[in-house]
């Protein structure tokens, strides 16, 4: 019977959603073009609707499966969901930090070699475990960390490095791999921006000793809020959960108990013996778990994952193929040989000399209804948050400025319609047109 109900409630769902999608219309330079959104069907409304029946409310049986296919998809043995790509940064410096690593855990002032150009929380865990960012500049172009400058950028207090893809678009894995390696640092992917990227023919992602997604509506894939660390290292991935789970030393998975075949066995810290190891805590942690309705959304954006990678790539194909014509006046996206990205957005810098700056364009486009946004915060070290910041830099951070005041980028995301397409490339023109 509750069978039978179920797939009446899905039938009214579909009925739903058929509604919405046919009465949804685009009027050129009426209705707005999002850098970013959402891109769903009934599949992920079902799937949400499912698991809201089964009420069970916290991670089960769909975060297990989505940690599963995810992490079967970037080519990694450990997927840990959590609440955002935030926390998931937050996740990965935490980790690196616990006593369990022995020698090579991070202790408060060890410094982290990362990127002034981009979002805040990537920096933010640094400050927030009492580590010392040490900020390199970006390559114009790709605006990802100069992988040629880290390994002058090393002291003795050096103990990993922090830097994203920068809008999906890879960075030069092979060199920076090889400086961690060499320099026996931690290496972390700030992946949030780029779930589907290549380089080298693997997914970003799988590289680090810990990397960072998240599933917020304007990524590549959404839960609407949501996050996952990646590892391969099972230490890791223990110390990852703990810190995610208020920082407990026991790893059963919500709602099960005795897990280690030992719940009273324990004897750890100066409690007493046998005190129950649900209650033991290892680390100071936090509660940044996902609930399975997230989940549940999330596994039917991980079918359609392969296409949205496409659709963005054919998107960011059209604007370069566009803009190529405008080369004296604007910087074009550029990658490493070994990169394939799948990209987050199109990032455009007007050089200094052309005869319009970012302002202009963007007032342009924005009036115009086509959204824009800088490259995140810019140059983070003149943001007024971190007026108070102990921080070490590599030279000036000149191609960080430039980026803070002459770019900016557009979307490419798979719900910029043909239509919607064909409209940003008529206002680019009408507007570069006129120099």
């Amino acid at each position: 019977m509750e069978k039978k109900i179920r797939s009446e409630i899905f039938k009214k769902v579909t009925e739903i959603y058929e509604l919405r999608k046919s009465s949804e219309t685009f009027q050129p330079g009426q209705d707005s073009i999002n850098y970013a959104g959402r891109v769903y069907d009934e599949k992920e409304m079902i799937s949400l609707v499912d698991s809201a029946i089964d009420f069970w409310l916290t991670a089960g049986k769909y975060a297990e499966e989505f940690e599963r296919e995810l992490a079967r998809f970037i080519g990694v043995k450990h997927c840990l969901l959590t609440n955002s790509g935030s926390s998931a940064n937050l996740l990965a410096v935490s980790a690196l930090t616990s006593p369990k690593l022995g020698e090579r855990r991070l202790k408060p002032g060890d410094e982290v070699i990362t990127t002034a150009c981009g979002f805040p929380t990537t920096l933010n865990p640094i400050l927030q475990n009492q580590l010392t960012p040490v900020f390199v500049d970006v390559e114009l172009g790709t605006y990802n960390i100069q992988s040629d400058a880290i390994e002058g950028a090393i002291s003795e207090k050096t103990k990993a490095i922090c830097a994203p893809h920068t809008l999906g678009n890879p960075f030069n894995i092979d060199k920076i791999d090889e400086i961690a390696k060499k320099n026996n640092l931690w290496l972390i992917e700030d992946n949030c921006d780029a779930l589907g990227s290549r380089f080298n023919g693997s997914y970003t992602g799988s590289f680090g000793h810990l990397s960072t997604l998240s599933f917020y509506p304007a990524h590549h894939i959404t839960m609407g809020e949501g996050g996952a660390v990646l590892t391969n290292d099972p230490l890791l991935k223990e110390i990852v959960a703990s810190f995610r789970d208020w920082g407990r030393d026991c790893w059963c998975d919500p709602g099960h108990d005795n897990t280690c075949g030992r719940r009273f066995n324990w004897q750890l810290g100066s409690l007493p013996y046998g005190y129950d190891h649900k209650y033991i805590y290892s680390h100071i942690g936090y509660n940044l778990k996902v609930t399975d309705m997230q989940a549940a959304v999330g596994l039917r954006q991980l079918e359609k994952l392969p296409d949205f990678i496409e659709s963005r790539k054919n998107n960011f194909k059209v604007l370069q193929k566009l803009l190529l014509e405008y080369e004296d006046y604007l910087l074009l996206p550029q990658v490493e040989n070994k990169a394939d990205p799948s990209w987050f957005g199109f990032p455009i810098l007007v050089k200094n000399d052309a005869p319009f700056n970012r302002d202009d364009i963007v007032d342009y486009l924005e009036k115009n209804k086509i959204a824009t946004r800088m490259l995140f915060g810019g140059n983070l070290t003149r943001q007024p948050a971190y007026e108070d910041m102990q921080f070490r830099q590599i030279d000036s951070l000149e191609n960080t400025d430039l980026v803070m005041n002459n770019l900016f980028w557009i979307g490419v995301y798979p719900g910029i319609t043909e239509k919607k397409m064909e409209y940003v490339i008529n206002t680019i023109r009408e507007f570069l047109g006129d120099f």
